[in-house]
């Protein structure tokens, strides 16, 4: 979800052992990465984040969501969101040991800003058999504030290098404690998803967040992106948290999800409801495989291809990983997915695991998810609050995966332009006051616990 966990373990387990190496790799920052990283505040009062990217690049994040990278082949030249197109920002960096900035859009006079002087402890705790490696990043001074707890996605890189609401939110008063997950990063362990142990592992952060933030400590919970949003309230029945807070996530199953995500990818190329229902069929065949950790489901898979081979939609099936797994034979499937499976829990029963869950939630969805479609989601919660818990369902139209505003293009793709404006504010009064307070852009409160109450 989200980071798309299916690309690269399928990739790598059919052979292509360089996208493990790519994906599992942690590339050294460059001298201007690791120097220029931080969250500035400009003249105006608006906070404007610079964060390493892949590459050499850099990237900048306004507090309202703007967002652009900056080339360091073209003199940190800026381009809109994640387009590649001209944006006419003009970034001018400090020189390296240097605090102030400079920021100016639409022909605009330069305004300049200086970097927030924010507080951070890095740490190492124990969570079962490994050893985490984590941050806890404080506002300046002495008073008690809120700590999230980040949670992560599927990503395989490290938290505590790439992770920017690790600057962003404590600059607007809010502690952040960021990890890098077991097997990536400074963090030893092998890389997994499964849910039951990475909601030890966010518990494990949990604690020790409470004890590096002392007496500074006022509300703490977790926020948990895409896959977070399965791992983060199940941390919360594990140990004691004040909030939880769910981005672009889902209350169903990875193999829901596939599903989902595979019909409606079909559906918006046109195809009608009976096609549909081969598409479907095709994808839970993929589950069956998959769900098996590659060990069965084989004869479904295999009759899937032979009812539905010749449609003029199946060569187009995408999904999490439905067109993935199609493009090799079985025997493959069979001899090299074992060996890279990484305990994914594709009948994972969310909807269960929410309804244990005793704190009140903030789910954040995207109207317009491809990744992660969210309208069984919508449905599910309605019936949780209906039922007692403490969920509040902020909603952001012309959004899709991430909260991300997006450019069509002809052929149907997706460019991200920018997070959508008030994504970051409703995280933020969340965490401190477990209340929204709206407006948020074009964000809208669909659901809440006292419309049932």
């Amino acid at each position: 979800m989200g980071s798309r966990w299916q690309a690269w373990v399928l990739v790598v387990a059919l052979g292509a052992a360089a996208a493990l190496a790519a994906c599992g790799h942690q590339p050294k920052l460059t001298s201007e990465q690791a120097c220029l990283t931080g969250v500035y505040r400009l003249g105006d009062g608006r906070l404007l984040d610079i964060a390493p990217t892949d590459g050499a690049d850099l990237r900048w994040r306004l507090d309202d969501g703007r967002s652009g990278r900056l080339a360091a082949k073209d003199h940190w030249k800026s381009s809109l969101g994640w387009t590649g197109r001209p944006d006419g920002v003009v970034v001018k960096l400090p020189p390296c040991g240097a605090t102030g900035i400079g920021f100016a859009e639409g022909g605009a006079p330069l305004l300049t800003g200086s970097r927030v002087a924010l507080q951070a402890r890095d740490t190492t705790f124990r969570s079962g058999d490994v050893t985490l490696f984590g941050r806890l990043v404080m506002p300046p001074g002495g008073a008690r504030v809120p700590v999230l707890v980040e949670v992560h996605g599927s990503e395989k890189y490290a938290a505590n290098v790439y992770n920017f609401r690790q600057r962003l939110f404590p600059a607007q008063g809010v502690g952040v404690f960021v990890y890098d997950k077991r097997g990536t990063g400074r963090s030893t362990g092998s890389y997994t998803q499964d849910f039951q142990v990475l909601a030890g592992d966010a518990a494990a952060a949990a604690v020790e967040a409470r004890r590096l933030a002392g007496p500074r400590l006022g509300r703490i919970g977790f926020e948990g992106g895409s896959q977070g949003g399965w791992v983060a309230p199940l941390a919360a029945t594990v140990t004691p948290v004040d909030f939880v807070i769910v981005g672009y996530g889902l209350a169903g199953s990875p193999a829901e999800e596939n599903i989902d995500q595979t019909v409606l990818e079909m559906a918006r190329k046109g195809y009608g409801p009976a096609d549909l229902e081969g598409v479907a069929e095709v994808a839970r065949a993929a589950n069956a495989v998959v769900g098996s950790h590659f060990k069965a489901g084989y004869g479904q898979l295999d009759a899937a291809r032979a009812a539905f081979g010749k449609r003029p939609w199946f060569k187009q099936l995408k999904g999490q990983f439905t067109g993935q797994l199609l493009k090799f034979p079985d025997f493959l499937l069979r001899t090299r997915g074992p060996l890279y499976d990484v305990g994914t829990p594709m009948d994972y029963d969310a909807v269960t695991a929410l309804g244990r869950v005793r704190t009140p939630m903030l789910w954040v969805l995207a109207d317009d998810d491809t990744l992660a479609p969210n309208v069984t989601t919508r449905r599910r919660l309605a019936t949780l609050i209906a039922d007692g818990a403490a969920i509040t369902v902020i909603a952001f139209p012309a959004t899709d995966h991430g909260i991300m505003e997006f450019i069509t293009k002809p052929d149907g793709s997706r460019d991200e332009t920018r997070y959508a404006d008030g994504y970051f504010r409703s995280t933020v009064d969340w965490a401190k006051t477990g209340q929204l307070s709206p407006p948020y852009g074009r964000g809208a409160v669909i659901a809440h616990p006292s419309a049932h109450h």
